[in-house]
């Protein structure tokens, strides 16, 4: 897919503008159009192919254009010549998460840095606090967004290691010669990001699977092929690894290529206390195989319940499996609704009806649409009067379609102080209220808390976005005294959200189990800003699996009638 490399480009188009102080609307047409494609399920390519790029948000005839190049050549010349008017010091500091291009441009005019490395060891010096516009709190930022530029630099998130995955199985799986395909390690363990992408193939005739492999077009270099091993790097600098075993170890072998590392030891160390042996290629009684074909055959011969990929961290599964105390996991298929949508009344991509549409294709019975409140300028935040305006187009569309329920809400920002961006007398008209922290991230864990709690007991306040403002890549979670928001939340029956967009997966696992524990409830949402990205559920929905959680933890699983109880909506 060249979603991600399309949208690269463009988001460094919207840099170059900037550095050049371009018109605004300009910047800010690459940057929507950016984060719209690469969030798209589809492959870009299909809509080339189909004559349909125009009918994407925000592309007209000159990024359609830009698109076509992109995709046909792996590059775009507009973008080579705005670079060629930018020092590349410049450049290479737009990677640090935090420094934006006017900061990337100061540094670089005013201290003449050409490299990160010289950056990072200015920022040691205490050189960048002392200039016009800069604090001391600005080089402790700029330290820290090196130090996350160095740890993101080896993983990719999930939904880029997905699409990978994704081509080179579709691709494989079209071999005769394969019978058994899935992917491995920690993308099936659905883990928020991924190192490298393993794939484990059954078949009889190896060499053939490794000569399809090797000879793949997406292909840049090969590190290694055996008879039945293989490592390649792909053009955009991932690594896959596939293996290739006999249909009689398959089991075994996709067992322990799943891992964890500390979840196979431990099933190695229960299989020894048993007088058994377990190896990639099968459970041995003395020489004797007595199983290997299958995962759920592994697990019933080691006397354990089947244990579904996301558990396998060491968490407490095997003992839990012992005991036949496994969660019953939540399914992408329980989720009846999504409850945070934007649409283009605020920084959305989609008509509220496109969102609608989408959501009845996603066979839900109801759709939040929650824009942004009027603090939010950047995002385009409502007014009273907008909301107005809104309100009156959701009534319009639940007579044109009812037979799914369009709820009328709002993503309202919670400010400095935990006061909400709107009065209580907007907030009580509105079906759903999610409060949601949009600035002041450096604040104290204590304040942030405050800030927390304070919105949880809000009557009116449904659920708490993205809790932790976690940003992959580009911002740490902030500290917070996790106990007392998951006190103050079940107290007030207030929902925490995982927030399913790849790079927030917010709440993460380890908390919503936590807050699992705690009583409180959970919301999967997509936070979607185009129709096609509610599909990101199925991340939201593996989080909350690798959390323990089942069906009767998440508030949109709730059918409507129950979710109107549950949230006292007047229907």
């Amino acid at each position: 897919m060249k979603n991600q490399v399309i949208a690269d480009i463009f988001r460094e188009i919207a840099e170059m503008l900037e550095i050049k102080d371009e018109n605004v609307f300009r910047i800010r047409a690459y940057e929507r159009a950016a984060r719209n494609i690469e969030s798209m399920p589809e492959d870009i390519e299909l809509f080339i192919k189909e004559n349909r790029v125009k009918d994407l948000p925000g592309i007209g005839n000159d990024l359609e254009a830009k698109i076509k190049e992109i995709v046909a050549t792996g590059g775009l010349k507009y973008l080579d010549e705005l670079k060629k008017d930018v020092p590349q010091g410049i450049i290479d500091m737009l990677n640090i998460p935090g420094v934006g291009p006017k900061t990337a441009k100061l540094l670089h005019e005013k201290l003449g840095i050409v490299d990160i490395v010289m950056l990072e060891r200015m920022a040691h010096a205490g050189k960048i606090k002392v200039l016009p516009g800069m604090r001391e709190k600005t080089e402790e930022n700029i330290l820290r967004g090196l130090e996350i530029l160095k740890r993101g630099r080896d993983r990719m998130d999930i939904k880029t290691a997905s699409d990978i995955a994704f081509s080179f199985v579709g691709r494989l799986k079209k071999l005769k010669e394969v019978r058994k395909i899935d992917t491995a390690g920690s993308l099936r363990r659905m883990k928020d990001t991924v190192r490298d992408i393993d794939i484990l193939v059954s078949s009889e005739q190896p060499e053939k699977v490794m000569d399809a492999l090797t000879s793949s077009p997406d292909i840049k270099e090969v590190l290694a092929k055996g008879p039945t091993k293989a490592s390649i790097i792909t053009k955009d600098g991932t690594q896959v690894d596939v293996r290739v075993v006999e249909p009689a170890s398959y089991g075994a072998a996709l067992l322990y290529f799943t891992g964890s590392k500390a979840h196979n030891i431990k099933l190695r160390q229960l299989a020894i206390k048993k007088d058994l042996k377990l190896s990639e290629y099968g459970i041995f009684r003395k020489k004797k195989a007595i199983a290997g074909k299958t995962e759920k055959e592994m697990y019933d011969t080691l006397g354990l319940d089947y244990i579904a990929p996301e558990l396998r961290e060491d968490r407490g599964e095997i003992e839990a499996a012992e005991k036949k105390r496994l969660p019953m996991l939540v399914e992408l298929k329980d989720i009846k609704g999504d409850l945070h949508a934007h649409s283009t009344w605020s920084d959305g991509g989609s008509s509220i009806e496109e969102v609608v549409l989408k959501a009845r294709r996603l066979g839900y019975e109801y759709i939040a649409i929650t824009d942004h409140s009027q603090g939010l300028k950047i995002a385009g935040g409502l007014s009273d009067k907008e909301l107005d305006i809104k309100k009156q187009e959701i009534y319009r569309l639940r007579k044109k379609y009812s037979d799914i329920k369009i709820l009328f809400g709002a993503e309202v920002d919670v400010d400095s102080d935990g006061n909400l961006d709107y009065p209580d007398d907007i907030l009580r008209e509105m079906d759903i209220v999610i409060a949601a922290i949009h600035i002041g991230f450096k604040q104290s864990p204590e304040k942030i808390t405050r800030r927390l709690t304070k919105a949880c007991q809000n009557k009116h306040v449904d659920i708490i976005a993205h809790p932790t403002g976690r940003l992959w890549g580009a911002r740490e979670p902030y500290e917070l005294d996790f106990e007392e928001i998951f006190k103050v939340a079940s107290d007030t029956s207030t929902a925490l959200e995982i927030n399913s967009f790849p790079q927030r997966l917010d709440l993460n696992d380890i908390y919503s189990r936590m807050a699992r524990d705690a009583g409180v409830l959970i919301a999967v949402n997509t936070d979607a800003h185009l129709a096609e990205q509610l599909e990101l559920m199925r991340f939201g929905v593996a989080t909350a699996r690798r959390g323990w959680l089942e069906k009767k933890d998440i508030l949109n699983t709730l059918s409507f009638g129950r979710l109107t109880q549950k949230l006292g909506i007047d229907w």
